[in-house]
């Protein structure tokens, strides 16, 4: 039963009409009422869909590239490699990326003749920072792109040396080659193996990408010159420390077997909060600058998955000297508990060991505490005279202890729901993506949508 509103009488006053309304002409209550819910409810959506738009929280889950080649045994080597190298970690913290895998017969010619340092520089060649699938691969502009690899983050590519040429070929094919001018195109697409769209993709090539003199770079050892390095990064007070204290002698035996080295620039000692280093004794300094090294070979790739607190060199028993890394997309921070600092650079990723410049000392709370909370203000000098309402001073009575409140349940999110992925070009290409996220609507907003239901009831029911 629709609502009909006469039209109203009129009368001609002075040229103009002005509405003339009777008793009869006005709307019922149930036709005025039901608008009015109709318009409450509709802004009532566009609010609370804007607030829950606002509240979501879809945290995004990476993919796993150990998981996905595991499906297929002939790239069990390729993928062994990816994890030993700790390659796997930096593919799996990226958001879109896409590996050139290569068969078991394919890694025969780099695994076994290098040692484990070159052969990660040879499989960051094949792992591209852009998406890019069968489809992409014959619908490049002008033929020919070049891509960015991995390689080239690490801090020991100059100019392309890091980046691959791919070149769409007659004949239907796509060919593969180091970015450097006059570098052959020694490796061509073979097939589709698995993609998540605009996420990941994983291609087969032929052969492996070999760009000049990479196979030729020697392999990290205890003679590398860890303070010639520094200096040339900026951070010649951190090497004269380390050289003055003596600490420099334990960096150079941890190397062989695993090491990463946060070094502080030389503005991050100008700090307003870096400690006067003359007033710590001999031991803290060394403790120091222990801190600020872990005895494993930890990328940044690596960084970026840690959920654990990480231990330093300086880590011994009670003494925890450890601190945490928290990611904001390609951006890596250390906690130390007292203070923070951003990862600033890569000095060399080199397996097993790798170096890299940060913003600000790290401080340990072991040697520093937590950030001092401010000092309370001087007490009055005299105290205040009683109230005269007062009947006399109170007897004294310890204050009781206050109840606390038991903690609150948790709050229960719903599960997971799986969002497919657009199928590839072949037939091992579809995908679905895991984990899409969680929604969770802070309390605040069930309440308001409870407040606003009990309105709208009690008004259309009146």
């Amino acid at each position: 039963m629709g609502c009909i509103l006469k039209k109203p009488n009129a009368e001609i006053i002075k040229g103009r009409q002005r509405p003339k309304l009777k008793l009869g002409d006005r709307p019922n209550a149930h036709c005025f009422f039901l608008s009015l819910l109709t318009y409450t409810m509709g802004a009532l959506h566009i609010f609370l869909f804007t607030l829950i738009s606002l509240s979501i929280s879809i945290p995004i889950h990476a993919h796993n590239i150990t998981e996905i080649l595991s499906q297929f045994p002939e790239y069990s080597e390729f993928n062994s490699y990816l994890s030993q190298t700790k390659l796997a970690d930096e593919i799996n913290s990226r958001q879109t990326i896409t590996v050139l895998a290569l068969p078991n017969g394919a890694m025969s010619s780099v695994v076994g003749k290098h040692p484990l340092s070159v052969i990660k520089n040879v499989l960051s060649l094949h792992v591209l920072l852009d998406y890019f699938d069968g489809t992409k691969l014959h619908k490049i502009s002008d033929g020919t792109t070049l891509s960015t690899t991995l390689y080239q983050t690490t801090g020991n590519a100059n100019g392309n040396l890091g980046s691959v040429n791919i070149t769409d070929l007659k004949g239907g094919k796509v060919g593969f080659g180091s970015a450097i001018p006059n570098s052959p195109l020694g490796s061509t697409y073979t097939k589709s193996v698995k993609q998540i769209q605009y996420n990941i993709s994983v291609l087969e090539i032929s052969a492996p990408i070999i760009a000049p003199g990479i196979l030729s770079a020697p392999a990290p050892s205890g003679d590398f010159n860890i303070t010639g390095a520094l200096e040339k990064a900026g951070c010649k007070t951190f090497a004269s420390l380390l050289v003055k204290s003596g600490v420099l002698k334990t960096y150079d035996t941890a190397i062989t077997k695993g090491l990463t080295v946060f070094a502080p620039n030389d503005e991050a000692f100008k700090g307003a909060k870096v400690p006067d280093l003359s007033k710590l004794s001999s031991a803290e300094v060394v403790s120091l600058l222990q801190y600020h090294a872990v005895p494993s070979y930890t990328p940044i790739g690596t960084l970026k998955t840690k959920k654990d607190p990480i231990s330093t060199l300086a880590t011994n028993g009670a003494s925890k000297y450890d601190l945490s890394a928290s990611t904001s997309g390609d951006q890596v921070t250390l906690d130390t508990g007292v203070d923070s600092s951003r990862i600033a650079s890569t000095v060399i990723d080199s397996t097993p060991f790798c170096i890299f410049t940060v913003d600000n000392v790290l401080l340990p709370e072991e040697l520093f505490g937590k950030s001092p909370s401010p000092a309370p203000g001087p007490a009055p000098e005299t105290s205040p005279a009683p109230s005269p309402a007062s009947p006399g001073p109170a007897p004294e009575a310890s204050s009781p202890t206050p109840m606390l409140s038991p903690p609150a349940p948790p709050m229960m999110s719903p599960a997971d729901a799986p969002a497919d992925g657009p199928a590839a070009d072949s037939e091992n290409s579809t995908a679905k993506k895991k984990n899409a996220g969680n929604v969770n609507a802070p309390a605040s907003l069930k309440a308001l949508l409870a407040v606003s239901v009990s309105v709208i009831a009690s008004v259309y029911l009146s």
